[in-house]
């Protein structure tokens, strides 16, 4: 008797999946496409301003993307050519509206080495508790809002409420509480309120407690790490190249700061602090290292305040402003990055002519290079972690 092999039993289930999928596959061959054009913006909420970007995509990844500036036109560097010194602050304060009184300074203090006018010390340590505030305010929102960019909702809300600490006490001490317009030629406009410096100790405090709350809440969280950390990186020689400052640059592993490595006549030598750095250079690293100069930044102020030399606000200068004939440039350590101007005088009431180095125009430079090859949600997360305001490049 011969023994005959029975066939296997057919999985009837398995193999009609398996044959529904080979017809996906014809018909997703039958229906590919060209590559779309897709603009984001020119009011996209991830774009911090009204800027487009124009990409060309194969499928959801990016081939080829282009940043379009200029739709806010505001021409500040001519503005300044008929305006005076002074009213020239109330100009430069809303370029980066979110650093308002850290626009001033440098171009103040360009002002006063054409004039060779120094403030008093009170008013250059004023002046730095200022500019670190400035800094605080604007970095805050950008911690908060980069969660919003990824879905988490919750962090801007911390975010939003301890700025407010800040830019209370900046309205308190200035009048001002977006735009300051606080210095001036030779120092500044008014003295600190009286309890003012205890008040700000505590702000810091609680800005300082912000910062761990926000290295808890959102940065160990799995999700946005899965959606920062290897997005968007930058090494280090591209990023010099496209003269990229600030966090975006030192989160590439380069460490320079305008505030420690360079002469100025305001308060940051009289103080501890220290320039983080990141050596991978993207998403995560460029939201971390902008973190942790939060935390300098009240550390430096909560120094500054201790040790405040009393004294004068205001050195000798006559009541009408004539700069003398000549050019210099002056530059700082900004929020977004290095700022500077560039001031050209005849010996007029205010520059012949002005020209302006802001950080946000070069972090958008460098957007064709880093966009290309990346997926459409992606973008979105390198774009909120190279942090630009769009009046600091459409000046």
């Amino acid at each position: 008797m011969s023994l005959t092999a029975h066939p296997a039993p057919v999985d009837w289930q398995k193999a009609s999946y398996v044959a529904a999928q080979a017809a996906d596959s014809r018909i997703n061959v039958e229906l590919e496409t060209e590559g779309m054009v897709l603009n984001i913006g020119p009011q996209h909420p991830a774009t911090h301003g009204t800027l487009r970007i124009v990409v060309r995509l194969d499928g959801e990844e990016v081939v080829w993307a282009e940043p379009v500036c200029g739709y806010m036109h505001r021409g500040y560097e001519k503005l300044t050519e008929v305006r005076t010194y002074p009213q020239v602050t109330t100009l430069i304060n809303r370029i980066d509206w979110l650093g308002h009184f850290a626009n001033e300074v440098p171009f103040i203090l360009g002002a006063e080495q054409l004039m060779e006018v120094e403030a008093p010390p009170r008013a250059q340590w004023i002046r730095t508790i200022f500019f670190e505030m400035a800094r605080i305010a604007n970095i805050t929102l950008f911690l908060g809002d980069m969660g919003v960019q990824l879905g988490a909702l919750t962090p801007v809300f911390y975010a939003f409420r301890d700025r407010e600490y800040v830019l209370n006490l900046m309205e308190a001490a200035t009048g001002g509480r977006f735009h300051p317009n606080y210095d001036r030629i030779g120092g500044l406009k008014e003295d600190l309120p009286r309890g003012w410096v205890d008040e700000c100790h505590g702000a810091m405090r609680k800005v300082r407690d912000f910062c761990d709350q926000l290295e808890d809440l959102l940065m160990g969280n799995e999700i946005f790490q899965t959606r920062t950390r290897g997005i968007g990186v930058i090494p280090a020689s591209v990023g010099l190249d496209y003269g990229l400052s600030g966090a975006n640059i030192r989160a590439s592993g380069v460490d320079w700061d305008l505030r420690r490595d360079e002469e100025s006549p305001l308060a940051w030598k009289e103080v501890d602090f220290k320039v983080w750095t990141h050596p991978d250079g993207d998403s995560f690293a460029r939201y971390w290292v902008r973190l942790q100069e939060v935390r300098e930044a009240a550390s430096i102020v909560q120094q500054l305040l201790d040790g405040l030399p009393s004294g004068p606000i205001m050195s000798k200068v006559p009541k009408i402003i004539k700069v003398p004939a000549g050019e210099v440039w002056h530059h700082t350590e900004n929020p977004l990055g290095e700022m500077g101007y560039y001031i050209v005088s005849q010996g007029g009431l205010g520059p012949f002519r002005c020209k302006i180095r802001s950080a946000s125009f070069n972090n958008v430079s460098i957007l064709p290079w880093l966009l290309k090859g990346v997926y459409v949600p992606d973008v979105i997360t390198i774009l909120a972690s190279l942090y630009f305001i769009l009046g600091d490049i459409d000046r």
